[in-house]
């Protein structure tokens, strides 16, 4: 009997103990399967599709007046102050994009999207971007070119009008593309200068691939004709600056100027910004170059009204984001709403589905004013690309 007791004791020790050191393993490990997939089915708060808010602005003298998705007040277009002649300079748009090719052949079904009826991969709607940018140049100035400035290893064909692809060498990896964003617009600079003896007759813009140009932008060389570059600024205390849109006078000295200043900039970058976030260390040098001259910058940024200064030797025009350069998520903040005189609208961070969609929209109704009611009501909101 002594025995038998002994032997249930040693072997109730046995089943207990491990039970006592391994449950609560067990419940860890499934809690944290649990909570693992309780994130996996967490709905994104970025939509797959536009939702419509209320239009900031409304009742605001001088911005855009929305009943519904119906525009009630007019644009104020620059064509009408535009004096065209046969020896007026034409202009082109310049911008870098690539592909990054090691993920063309990873195509899953979750990393596709829809717009409208087409189905789209990561690769598919980077380019659909890319040829939207090129679409509303199109519209808004047909005259003008199209350059984009890519790595020669990129592969990717566009098939437009008046649009040239246009390799250049360089590290155009995620984490050095706005460093070398500056480098290929150097670059290309230089080009133009080399080609002097064909007679440069062309103003250039350098922007984002994801803006649309919504009026003809023609009239800021002849509205300003003393500046050799344009800058876009904000009232931003740490990024004042937008390197999204640079304008360049296509004479020889204004593309030396511009050259030289972002050469400046380039250094800047290099030496103090490498460590900073890869889509803002441009920004930043920008920003610090500017201020460096312009001691009176940070309280002249501050009134959306565009003002000229000397930048060690460049003239340089700043003209207001608001209208040059508008974002869709500060029309409710410190632009209150979309300026009547809106030139170029950036679909900057999460909101490049919003970009494809109001082209969509554009399309089927060919009313530019009705789709920048559609931006403003929308544009507040983050999208799942």
């Amino acid at each position: 009997m002594g025995i038998g007791r002994g032997w249930r004791t040693r072997h109730l020790f046995f089943v207990v103990i491990p039970l006592v050191l391994f449950l609560p393993l067990f419940f860890s490990v499934s809690q944290l399967r649990s909570d693992r997939e309780s994130v996996a089915r967490k709905p994104s708060k970025k939509s797959d599709h536009v939702i419509l808010g209320p239009a900031a602005g409304q009742g605001l003298p001088n911005r855009l007046q929305c009943q519904g998705l119906k525009a009630i007040n007019e644009l104020h277009s620059s064509r009408s102050d535009l004096n065209v002649s046969n020896g007026d300079y034409a202009v082109s748009f310049v911008t870098v994009f690539t592909i990054y090719n090691a993920s063309r052949g990873r195509v899953s079904p979750a990393d596709s999207v829809t717009v409208g009826k087409a189905s789209m991969s990561k690769t598919e709607r980077s380019m659909a971007v890319l040829n939207t940018f090129v679409d509303f140049i199109q519209v808004s100035m047909p005259t003008s070119n199209v350059i984009i400035l890519t790595d020669p290893a990129s592969s990717f064909s566009i098939n437009k009008r008046s649009t040239t692809v246009l390799p250049i060498q360089g590290d155009y990896s995620r984490g050095q593309l706005m460093l070398q964003r500056i480098k290929s617009y150097i670059s290309f600079l230089e080009s133009r200068l080399d080609n002097q003896f064909e007679k440069l007759k062309h103003h250039y813009i350098f922007t984002d691939s994801d803006v649309a140009v919504v009026d003809d932008l023609r009239h800021i060389f002849q509205k300003y004709p003393k500046f050799h570059l344009a800058l876009t600024f904000r009232n931003n205390k740490d990024q004042p600056l937008n390197s999204g849109f640079i304008a360049v006078r296509g004479t020889p000295e204004g593309i030396l100027k511009a050259k030289i200043f972002l050469q400046e900039v380039l250094v800047e970058y290099s030496s103090k910004y490498m460590k900073a976030s890869r889509m803002l260390g441009d920004q930043l040098a920008l920003a610090s170059v500017i201020k460096s001259h312009l001691t009176s910058a940070t309280r002249r940024f501050v009134k959306a009204e565009a003002f000229s200064s000397e930048i060690n030797g460049a003239s340089v025009l700043f003209l207001p984001c608001a209208i040059y350069n508008w974002t869709p998520p500060e029309g409710a903040g410190q632009f209150h709403g979309m300026p009547l005189d809106v030139q170029v609208v950036h679909f900057k961070g999460s909101r490049k589905r919003l970009m494809l969609e109001s082209w969509n929209f554009f399309n089927s109704t060919s009313n530019m004013s009705d789709m920048l009611c559609l931006i403003l009501k929308s544009g507040r909101r983050k999208y799942d690309f």
